[in-house]
């Protein structure tokens, strides 16, 4: 039986998962780890959650703002799920650091990354992702906030030529992962990192395969929206994406990067069905839906796409040389069902972030300036009032009995 046969008759994470993760079984059947403090380290912090050992469920008895104090939270111990929707308001958002991801089988949902500059001066090299993979397989992250990072918001990346063919290289990197119902937004500009400009939304790298990009809102980045390198394998589907400076979604395979192994050069493989470009203030004339470099090779199938000018007339849908796009698609996972684009913006705009139920002011600014066409990228988080304010938890216990512990739902009648 085929891998994609398998994916497809496996149960799905959670009722609503779509994509190339959507089967991902996370810490399903494993044992119940509970978060009881919003310290960086230590005893009930999240860190100590995910480095136990074994399949688990990551649950919340507090809510608030964790403070990770310019450090990485590596999630390396596979089959997890983090159930940031069991914290009690206003949620769980990490500040001041990154999320990595370089294991398999992981679930996150309903949490907020927010790097931002954490302090360090402008071109200092603080390079911080929001949320990013290292050579991770079967890998959810739905219902995020990622924003403020100053390299990517969110990312699927790894080893890029680990083996002997171009089959070897996409089973050793990132693989099989949904990117789903997320915000991401206002990486920031000209800040820390050492290249100076570095808005960017999420990086699929080179090789990664089947990734699937569905039902997000890219708002304020400057490029990378997303951004599919050579040999990438992705669906890109009805995403929201407002105010792009310089490229909406793009691809391109960078010759220097595949030193040693350009006859073996990758073309980039994209499926980019009914999603929605909105031109905002920052954003260039000529930005088209999506665009590439030249001598990039692609393979590409666009259907049900819209572009707006930021005066409502039409704008591109591609920019480049002509390349013939594909008629079939080319990487479609059987659980995904595409709505029609121009029921896209406003399905976004009620139900991406962590807490689309419960909207934190920075969430809720952002989606209020992508619907009037207000928003703008930024250099610094303090442009808009900076972290949220760190305080003394807010507490819940958690029940068992008033959730799925399958799929991490709140079982009808719960409080």
């Amino acid at each position: 039986m085929s891998a994609k046969a398998i994916h497809a008759q496996a149960p799905l994470a959670f009722p609503g998962a779509q994509g190339d993760g959507a089967t991902t079984a996370g810490g399903r059947g494993g044992k119940i780890i509970r978060v009881t403090s919003l310290e960086n380290t230590g005893p009930g912090s999240l860190r100590e959650a995910v480095r136990v050992k074994g399949p688990r469920i990551i649950v919340f008895e507090v809510g608030g703002v964790i403070d990770l104090k310019k450090t990485t939270l590596v999630i390396s111990e596979p089959h997890v799920t983090i159930a940031g929707q069991t914290a009690p308001s206003p949620g769980i958002t990490l500040i001041k650091g990154s999320l990595v991801v370089s294991t398999n089988d992981v679930i996150i949902r309903h949490l907020a990354v927010r790097p931002g500059e954490a302090g360090h001066e402008k071109k200092s090299g603080w390079n911080a992702d929001g949320i990013t993979t290292v050579g991770s397989a079967n890998v959810i992250f739905d219902h995020l906030s990622c924003t403020w990072a100053t390299d990517e918001n969110l990312s699927t990346s790894g080893d890029r030529f680990k083996g002997e063919t171009p089959d070897d290289w996409r089973k050793n990197t990132s693989h099989h992962i949904t990117i789903s119902n997320c915000l991401i937004a206002e990486g920031l500009s000209k800040s820390t990192h050492d290249k100076g400009e570095h808005s960017k939304g999420t990086l699929i790298h080179d090789n990664t395969s089947h990734i699937s990009v569905i039902g997000n809102l890219y708002a304020c980045n400057v490029e990378r929206n997303p951004l599919a390198k050579g040999g990438a394998q992705a669906v890109i589907v009805n995403n929201w994406i407002s105010n792009p400076a310089r490229n909406a979604i793009h691809a391109a395979l960078v010759d220097s990067e595949w030193k040693g192994h350009e006859h073996e050069r990758q073309p980039a493989k994209l499926d980019i069905v009914g999603n929605v470009l909105e031109h905002g203030v920052d954003t260039l004339e000529y930005v088209s839906l999506f665009g590439y470099y030249e001598k990039t090779p692609l393979e590409v199938h666009m259907q049900d796409n819209l572009a707006f000018m930021l005066d409502g007339k039409p704008a591109k849908l591609t920019r480049g040389e002509k390349f013939p796009l594909e008629k079939e698609r080319l990487f479609w996972p059987a659980n995904l069902e595409a709505m029609p684009a121009d029921k896209v913006k406003e399905h976004v705009a009620k139900n991406a972030g962590s807490r689309p139920w419960d909207r934190d002011p920075i969430d809720a600014r952002i989606i209020d300036a992508a619907l009037n066409r207000k928003g703008k990228i930024l250099n610094s988080e303090q442009e808009v009032g900076g972290y949220p304010e760190v305080k003394p938890p807010v507490t819940q216990a958690f029940k068992e009995a008033e959730w799925n512990l399958e799929t991490m739902e709140r079982v009808k009648g719960g409080s």
